[in-house]
């Protein structure tokens, strides 16, 4: 069992790494005091990187105002520092010029040269003037072979001894679907310490929301509707045998009302998203509280059917206060991360911020699956040695599920782990949202199967602990928990008196949730 839980551990942590892999932006880009870096012979200020689809064309063969793709600037301005600004000439026109470069990721080897032995350069030189051809001074760029115009480049000029320069330009069409980066670059020394500000706003056909995440939008709607029908079943059945409902179908309950909440919520968001180019605040921060919450109430359901609790034992004992710090804890850290990464987001969140809100979700995560699967492994156990054959059965149906689950986590890991590998540039960004829709989809499935299984009917306080329950009787649990309530032949030759002794046997406790602390179940366990 050691290597087995070794295993899941690090099932777990790269689960979690992977899951978090997925970019997130927004169409709506703000540069508030940007700074260049100085990379190869230029500076370098990265503006941005979406997937953008063709635009849609009319019957005259133009755009709509709907159906446009593009790349609009918007208060873009350079500021240099005032000693630069000093050493120019007052008259002249362009002392001074940044460049902004826009190319789809397919025709990057066009942006730069190698030389020297392989370096990689941005800006002409005279040596390479006279190799190749260029403008002195500026990015060296060469037509794409397969988009006609691009990689497209706008001129900006200082003038003068102004400390200022503003960026004037017409929005950039986009007529090809495709990974489009931005980068403003200059080659001139004596403009370094600039800054920029402004922003730029991308747009798709559909709207502002960028190409690898508008699918999602239709996928959250999709399912709201799912989680709306499981709940609707799941009602019905509810109000069926609502005189014979476990506490632990209260909270099955609670997990499905908070699911279908948070596809809901993301739903809106990005539809919200989508119109403006902005991530509401609100909206996004209810979405990401509601995934925590049901997050960490799935976790403990998980866990105390795991450990029996209800079945083979009354109540959780000492290990009440572990199992409520666990899930606090887990809560806090969900919500942490989420809220960082979502709520507000303009860019992606740095390496070591993922990391550092992340490794912990990671541990926990791993803890949790450790603790349930040594859990059920001891239920069965329990449930094996007393001939409880039916709860039994019940038990090795829901860890079979719960180690498919595992299994098929695995298997799209490593689909995750190649797909990420062997698409560096993000060439592949419209199928990007299936990693998040996976996730997803696998806790629907899990969810509906935990459904199936413990199904409201009127023999489901049968499953329920009940302290006076003597073994003779385990006969009875033929009566399936979703069965019609036929009894057993052995019951009815024994009528007149089990019949009278089961009327008499009151559950000692029918609130499988109820965490009591019982000093003496440790000493039963």
């Amino acid at each position: 069992m050691g290597r087995i839980q070794w295993f899941i551990l690090g099932v777990l942590s790269v689960e979690l790494w992977a899951s978090q892999m997925l970019f997130v932006s927004s169409s709506v880009h703000d540069y508030v005091k940007g700074s260049f870096e100085d990379q190869s012979n230029a500076y370098v200020f990265f503006g941005g990187s979406e997937g953008l689809h063709a635009s849609f064309t009319g019957d005259n063969g133009t755009a709509g105002a709907y159906g446009s793709s593009l790349i609009r600037f918007e208060s873009i301005t350079f500021r240099r520092t005032e000693a630069s600004a000093a050493e120019q000439q007052e008259m002249s026109s362009r002392s001074g010029l940044i460049q902004a470069i826009i190319f789809e990721v397919s025709d990057r080897d066009k942006i730069g040269t190698s030389y020297d032995g392989g370096q990689v350069v941005l800006c002409c030189t005279r040596e390479l003037f006279q190799v190749e051809g260029c403008n002195l001074n500026e990015v060296i760029k060469r037509p794409s072979n397969d988009n006609p115009g691009w990689p497209k480049s706008i001129d900006i000029h200082f003038r003068g001894k102004e400390v200022d320069a503003f960026m004037t330009a017409d929005p950039i069409i986009i007529e090809k679907t495709g990974m489009y980066s931005l980068y403003f670059i200059f080659c001139d020394p004596q403009l370094a310490n600039t800054v920029i500000n402004g922003k730029t706003i991308w747009k798709n056909p559909t709207g502002y929301l960028p190409g690898r995440m508008a699918p999602l939008m239709k996928f959250y709607a999709v399912m709201s509707l799912a989680f709306l029908v499981l709940g609707l079943v799941w009602l019905f059945q509810y109000i069926r045998f609502w005189k014979d409902i476990l506490q632990l179908q209260n909270y099955i309950t609670l997990v499905i009302s908070l699911g279908m909440c948070e596809m809901v919520m993301w739903y809106f968001e990005y539809a919200n998203f989508n119109a403006t180019g902005y991530r509401p605040v609100g909206i996004t921060l209810w979405a990401v509280t509601f995934g925590a919450v049901k997050k960490t109430v799935s976790r403990l359901l998980l866990l105390v059917v795991s450990m029996g609790y209800g079945v083979v034992k009354p109540t959780l004992g000492g290990l009440t206060s572990r199992v409520l710090l666990l899930g606090g804890t887990y809560f806090v850290a969900a919500e942490s991360l989420d809220v960082v990464e979502n709520v507000g987001a303009i860019n992606d969140m740095s390496g070591k911020a993922k990391l550092f809100l992340a490794l912990p979700v990671a541990i926990l995560d791993a803890f949790f699956i450790l603790w349930i699967f040594t859990s059920l492994s001891k239920t069965l156990e329990k449930l094996h040695a007393r001939k409880s054959f039916v709860k039994l059965e019940l038990y090795r149906k829901f860890t079979n599920s719960l180690a498919v689950a595992v299994v098929t986590s695995v298997a799209w890991i490593g689909y995750e782990l190649y797909f990420k590998a062997t698409d560096p540039f993000n060439e592949h960004w419209q199928n990007a949202w299936i990693v998040t829709a996976f996730w997803n989809i696998l806790t629907f499935v899990l969810m509906c199967i935990i459904c199936a299984l413990w199904s409201p009917s009127h023999n489901a306080m049968r499953y329920a602990y009940s302290e006076e329950a003597r073994e003779e009787f385990d006969d009875e649990e033929a009566i399936a928990l979703t069965g019609t309530g036929t009894k057993s032949s052995t019951l009815e030759v024994d009528a007149g008196s089990s019949m009278s002794e089961m009327k008499d046997m009151k559950p000692g406790n029918t609130d499988v949730f109820r965490l009591d602390d019982d000093p003496e179940e440790d000493k039963r366990e």
